[in-house]
């Protein structure tokens, strides 16, 4: 960054960026005793049946699982243990349309409900080829595996322990290429370790993922439009972080800025943008950048900072020798010792305003040495 000399006082800042993004991957249960239950209704005209709450409650226990269809008449139920059921189909007027007691046990066949409530044999169970019964099987096992995968990914990331969080998540790539949190997951652990080239390409595979895979499952959180976007924008988030590693500043601008437009809460990359563009000498972009952040967050401290010590910078001296400074300045270097009144910037945003003459609008004393 080119050097900015005042004379009233000299200043630096020190900014730090995201380190860490928390990822959190829902882990089902995996035991050997449980399953999950998927269904199709229909109802009495043939038509997919949705909003129908489905009900399997447990003749030992009394416990009951609940779930509702979707607009396809589908559902899907999972860590239910192995056992006999009451199960009851309700409408969405509280009618009961369907009851019968079924056991789910290991056969695959017990796993997955048809009601077709058209038909006057409707409470029977369909009937498998030995062929569906395979593929069944095939799916069930396959849904143990990752969710043991996962399970292990998980607790690895909230450990902190980016290693050995690797390998699973790579599994897990590998059996669902089209899983954009797999690759966030990923690429966040190699992040952390160090593996900046190993982790762009993570992130690009799982924006790519996200993007072209427009299809919504409501069974799958994950497809949710609004939740996918915000995912795409913390994966460029994040590249703009490996790419400041890198000492690539164009490049981190750039997937900054893109994030920025993606993320419904926007704040972190216009943070980072902010920060980015004030380290590079961009005063006038990181003002307007910080000034983003900070409609995005109100309560984000630092950008503030930022904010007030770049306005502070283009301050002049006036004929009387007087130093003046551009409106707002106070202001925002103010709200910084507001937000953070014990924060790593108290000694600079306070020797500004003294500097300046300004009432400092904070209870912070200094630490004594």
């Amino acid at each position: 960054m080119p050097e900015r000399t005042v004379k009233v006082m000299k200043h630096a800042i020190l900014v730090a960026f995201v380190v860490l993004i928390a990822v959190s991957i829902c882990a089902a249960q995996s035991e050997e005793t449980t399953t999950t239950i998927t269904g199709t209704i229909l109802d009495k005209g043939g038509a997919p049946f949705a909003g129908a709450q489905i009900i399997y409650k447990s003749a030992a226990s009394g416990r009951s699982y609940k779930v509702k269809t979707d607009k396809n008449g589908e559902f899907s139920l999972g860590g239910i243990p192995y056992d006999t059921y009451q199960v009851e189909i309700i409408s969405r007027d509280g009618e009961s349309v369907f009851k019968q007691e079924l056991r789910v046990s290991e056969n695959p066949e017990s796993h997955h409900l048809l009601v077709d409530l058209s038909k006057p044999a409707a409470t029977e169970q369909p009937k498998y080829t030995p062929g569906q019964v395979a593929a069944i099987r095939e799916q069930n096992e396959k849904i143990r595996s990752m969710n043991a995968l996962i399970s292990k990914a998980t607790n690895a990331l909230n450990a902190r322990n980016w290693q050995a969080a690797i390998a699973p998540l790579q599994e897990l790539v590998a059996a669902d290429p089209t899983e954009w949190q797999f690759y966030s997951a990923l690429g966040d652990a190699q992040l952390n370790l160090g593996q900046y080239d190993q982790a762009l390409e993570s992130y690009e595979k799982g924006v790519r993922a996200a993007e072209s895979n427009t299809a919504v499952d409501a069974k799958n959180p994950n497809t949710d439009p609004v939740k996918k976007k915000a995912g795409v924008g913390k994966m460029l988030t994040n590249e703009g972080n490996v790419y400041l590693k890198l000492h690539k500043t164009d490049e981190a601008v750039a997937a900054y800025t893109k994030a920025a437009a993606l993320d419904p809460n926007p704040a972190t990359a216009y943070f980072n943008l902010c920060a980015t563009l004030y380290n590079t000498g961009n005063m006038d972009s990181a003002v307007a950048a910080c000034d983003k952040a900070i409609s995005a967050d109100p309560d984000k401290a630092d950008a503030y900072f930022i904010k007030g010590s770049v306005l502070y910078g283009n301050g002049k001296i006036e004929k009387d020798g007087k130093y003046t400074v551009p409106p707002g300045t106070v202001e925002a270097l103010n709200k910084y010792l507001e937000l953070a009144p014990n924060g790593a910037h108290v000694s600079d945003v306070r020797a500004m305003l003294e500097a300046l003459g300004a009432k400092v609008e904070t209870t912070y004393k200094p630490t004594k040495k």
